[in-house]
């Protein structure tokens, strides 16, 4: 399915490949927009909602091979031949996930902050939780389902990214089909090996990419670069986002195809 994008053009003339934005689970497009500012200056850049998100077309399936297929077609629909994808979490298995259907259209590959496996493990529970709270509560304003979310969830920080979602009394993300879908939001399939180099950046405070996850990461992406931000947790790109973004343009200056 095409999803639903925002398109920025370059603000300076260049050559570079188009750079494709994909948020990670409960986000929306906006959520990379701190990446998206900085590489604007010299990238066209694409930000997109992922299925089940932001106001992309709604669907009971969630597999990463569906929204693969979803970037794919995302692209054909801007006319963007090759392009360079930049996900996080479950964006970034999305974009692991599209190498092995459409390789050719690939330029260079940014995971942040999540690897090629299955975690087997529910993170996302206590979300849930106070995202139902709010819907059951059939508040309208962004203040009163902040207050009842805090009675879920510790972190303000996560309170603020949920609320973007909130609006106009409703959530944006499909809420029933995320948590029945759950299970392979979390999973993985492993794919064939990647050969190009890969930039994986994760937080050093993160539980998401570890030293038990190496041998099944190097199975499937061999020439995997990591970068390690110390201080960050799983939201590395808001938290230290110049230390990101250093990253990044470092990895696509040496790697420009």
């Amino acid at each position: 399915m095409k999803l639903n994008s925002r398109a920025q053009s370059a603000q300076s003339p260049n050559n570079n490949s188009p750079i494709v934005l994909v948020h990670g689970l409960f986000g929306s497009l906006d959520n990379l927009g701190v990446l998206a500012r900085d590489l604007v200056t010299d990238h066209n850049i694409l930000q997109v909602d992922m299925r089940n998100h932001g106001v992309s077309p709604r669907d009971p399936e969630m597999t990463y091979a569906a929204m693969a297929h979803d970037l794919l077609d995302t692209l054909d629909a801007n006319n963007i031949e090759k392009a360079t994808l930049i996900g996080h979490s479950m964006g970034g298995k999305a974009v692991m996930a599209l190498t092995a259907i459409a390789p050719e259209r690939i330029n260079q590959l940014v995971v942040i902050d999540v690897a090629p496996v299955d975690y087997d493990v529910r993170r996302h529970d206590e979300i849930f939780a106070a995202i139902n709270a709010v819907t059951e509560a059939g508040v309208a304003t962004r203040q009163q389902a902040a207050a009842i979310m805090r009675e879920h969830l510790d972190e303000e920080g996560v309170v603020q990214f949920l609320l973007k979602s909130f609006v106009e009394g409703a959530w944006r993300f499909n809420v029933p089909v995320l948590w029945d879908q759950y299970d392979n939001i979390v999973g993985w399939q492993p794919i064939p090996a990647w050969q190009a180099p890969t930039l994986f950046i994760r937080g050093g405070n993160s539980p998401y990419v570890t030293e038990a996850y190496r041998d099944t990461l190097l199975a499937q992406f061999p020439q995997a670069r990591a970068h390690v931000i110390a201080g960050a947790g799983h939201w590395v790109h808001a938290e230290k986002p110049d230390a990101v973004l250093r990253a990044i343009r470092r990895y696509l200056s040496e790697n420009a195809i």
